[in-house]
């Protein structure tokens, strides 16, 4: 076995068997998944609170048309002024509705809440109120059973996006609502990684500098070896656990979510994939319909997670490279934060343009930062789940690779004279000139 390939085993073995490992691997995806469906869960079993308001309406219009909701209800008394509404203890506020509400474009309500104010009761009140006033207003126009008339005019058109510039497969039930939504959470996901796994190779690197072991070390193995060792171990780790997400994924693809699906939901995803929305059960259930159905295309998520998994290769071998000089040039991991903005920056940046990526994927901004081997990693895997032209993947890899070897060879002349440096941070002038020594 060569050198550089115990180094690899080692920092590979080291972490993969670590319980965290084993934990954010396995149970951190059923975690999150638990946290998103937590919320809807509580609202759905859990009796909320409700609001009761004494409503004082000054412009004798509202009050009479206000109905209750699970958030909100509603006590109106005729003849009733603010000043003894406010004296009312046996509510929680008071909702005066101001004279002139219906005609006029800026007046607002005024609630005295007799305790913290609640958004969803607010949110409940104004929906009500100008539901109404609109139908006031409506009534000017004196036109005969208007209710029924909008209630046939009402449209709800769905968009079924089809690519013309290549021939119709499975992808192209992804919408472009979809394909933003797993753009954005790929580029998170590298985003998170990027991070966490680069700062692990620079912390491992000034724990072995600072009790000597690097010393040692070197001795057996030239430096660019035990840095390219750290490098893969790390980078194995990080693949590991994404192969490991995509199979859990897969698996859930292809047989947890067919078997709780709804039959209905199900048939309506069989007509979306045979392009015929006049089956569909509901229109307006369109956008729901091509999350379920791009969710259960096993072989969509698996290349998906494949285009990813080499992104986060190449992107975090070019990052980890920036922290493995980092954590050789200093003694201890307080003078390393000072410096670990020359690697988390580029990082942020490569987040923000891949929101704007996945808001406009053929855009200039979208394209060149794609290129840009610092912010490739997260801008591309925001364009790829829309389809983009095949050679544009292609450049932005290559340009990864010699990005990759260009920063291994900046950050080996940087490692091979910081290990031994002890005593004293370095400046970054110091550290460019170390660049140049042969």
């Amino acid at each position: 076995m060569s050198r550089i390939s115990i180094i690899i085993e080692r920092e590979y073995l080291e972490r993969v068997k670590k319980k965290s490992f084993i934990f954010t691997t396995i149970l951190m995806p059923v975690l999150m998944l638990a946290l998103m469906a937590m919320p809807a869960l509580i609202i759905a079993n859990v009796d909320s609170s409700v609001t009761t308001l004494l409503v004082v309406d000054n412009n004798g219009l509202i009050a009479d048309k206000l109905t209750d909701t699970p958030e909100v209800k509603f006590l109106t008394r005729e003849s009733l002024t603010v000043d003894s509404a406010l004296a009312r203890t046996d509510v929680d506020g008071v909702l005066v509705i101001p004279h002139g509400i219906i005609d006029s474009r800026r007046s607002s309500l005024q609630l005295f809440s007799n305790g913290p104010s609640s958004y969803t009761a607010e949110n409940a009140i104004s929906t009500q109120i100008d539901k109404i006033i609109e139908n006031e207003r409506l009534k000017h126009y004196n036109i005969a059973d208007l209710d029924s008339i909008l209630a046939e005019v009402k449209s709800s058109v769905a968009i079924s996006a089809v690519r013309n510039d290549r021939e119709s497969g499975e992808d192209e039930i992804i919408s472009s609502g979809v394909s933003y939504g797993i753009g954005i959470g790929m580029s998170f996901v590298l985003y998170m990684f990027l991070l966490i796994y680069g700062q692990m190779v620079m912390t491992s690197i000034i724990e072995e500098k600072g009790n000597r072991v690097l010393e040692v070390v070197v001795s057996s193995v030239k430096p660019m070896q035990l840095m390219m060792g750290k490098i893969i171990g790390v980078a194995l780790v990080a693949v590991t656990q994404m192969v490991l997400w995509g199979i859990l994924l897969g698996i859930m693809s292809a047989w947890v979510l067919p078997a709780i699906i709804p039959a209905e939901s199900m048939a309506d995803i069989t007509a979306l994939r045979a392009g015929n929305l006049d089956a569909m059960s509901s229109a307006e259930s369109i956008d729901m319909v091509n999350v379920l159905a791009s969710l259960t295309q096993v072989g969509n998520i698996l290349g998906l997670i494949g285009m990813m998994t080499l992104f986060l290769v190449l992107g975090f071998l070019i990052y980890s490279s920036i922290f493995a000089a980092i954590g050789s040039a200093v003694d201890n991991i307080q003078d390393a934060s000072q410096m670990t903005s020359f690697a988390v920056f580029p990082i942020i940046f490569g987040l923000i343009f891949a929101l704007i990526a996945a808001a406009d994927p053929m855009g200039h901004i979208a394209f060149w930062a794609s290129l840009f081997p610092l912010t490739a990693p997260m801008v591309m895997v925001a364009r790829i789940p829309f389809g983009i032209p095949a050679w544009e993947i292609w450049l932005s890899l290559a340009l990864l690779v010699t990005g990759f070897i260009a920063m291994v060879w900046t950050a080996g002349k940087i490692y091979r004279i910081g290990i031994f440096m002890y005593g004293k941070k370095p400046s970054v002038k110091e550290i460019l000139r170390w660049i140049s020594y042969k």
